[in-house]
């Protein structure tokens, strides 16, 4: 039984709050990079260099690159043969989260009761999902998720015979009705399959993914690529403003589901897409 100190997780926590605000990922950077050189409105082309010129300014003065830096969402996996040591894993995250939200002079949005709308005053706290996992090790995958583009979600339950065309008109209505005000150039995740609220978690956890990565699915990949070339001749573009670049990348995942059942749901992340993992 291998044993990890509560402190140690932490630490790892609380730094990775701070990383994922500031830096992006080069993926995402590169696929920002191609669209600039592709985009063919103007206006469309003017947004994106904002846009990138923001990731360097955030880089270079270790500056949020969004002021909403968002509410922290983790994807746990727990070795089986893992043990954590003077403290609770859940409580863990969460102190990071709170001493990374202080220490980065991050804004603090999470309200304590939704209704109320009383702030908690440390962003914690984060939504936590577990998986339990052979071996001994940890390994958190935390993305900080702005309400912008969260609002902008969607979830559906359609019946078995809407298919792949009902899932794909569902995706384009979700977006279209989005608009710029999910902040677009979007990742969209999209979750089919299990119950109404695994595929919400799936098509979440579909945005952690490698930008730009298909699916292993020869079947799946080729829904991402079309429903890409679909949202893309929306004519929505960068921030709302027209042009062709209105996502970077689709990811779907999968789950078994009912035979009576297509749940399919929508979350969607703008440009600053932000996350990072952590193995322990």
């Amino acid at each position: 039984m291998r044993r990890i100190e509560w402190e140690s997780i932490v630490k790892e926590v609380e730094k990775l709050c701070i990383h994922m605000n500031i830096y992006v990922e080069e993926d995402l950077k590169e696929l920002m990079e191609k669209a600039l050189l592709e985009e063919d409105s103007p206006l469309g082309k003017t947004v994106l260099k904002d846009l990138l010129e923001n990731q360097e300014v955030a880089r270079r003065e270790m500056l949020p690159i969004c002021q909403d830096t968002g509410m922290v969402v983790a994807f746990v996996e727990v070795g089986q043969d893992l043990q954590i040591a003077n403290g609770s894993l859940t409580e863990a995250i969460n102190e990071g989260v709170r001493r990374g939200y202080e220490k980065g002079y991050l804004r603090r949005s999470v309200v304590a009761c939704p209704l109320q709308r009383k702030n908690t005053g440390d962003n914690t706290p984060a939504i936590i999902y577990y998986d339990l996992v052979e071996g001994d090790q940890l390994k958190i995958t935390l993305a900080a998720k702005g309400f912008g583009s969260e609002n902008m979600s969607g979830v559906k339950m359609l019946k078995p015979i809407d298919g792949a065309e009902g899932v794909k008109n569902f995706v384009l209505e979700t977006i279209q009705k989005a608009g710029g005000n999910c902040c677009p150039p979007i990742i969209v995740g999209v979750g089919i399959g299990g119950t109404f609220d695994k595929a919400t978690q799936i098509a979440k956890k579909a945005l952690l993914r490698k930008v730009g990565k298909r699916n292993d699915d020869g079947g799946i990949a080729s829904l991402e690529e079309a429903l890409l070339k679909e949202i893309n001749n929306l004519g929505i573009g960068p921030q709302g403003f027209g042009g062709k670049t209105t996502a970077l990348a689709v990811h779907v995942e999968t789950f078994p589901t009912h035979i009576a059942g297509l749940p399919v749901a929508v979350n969607i992340n703008c440009h600053a897409s932000r996350h990072g993992e952590i193995i322990l």
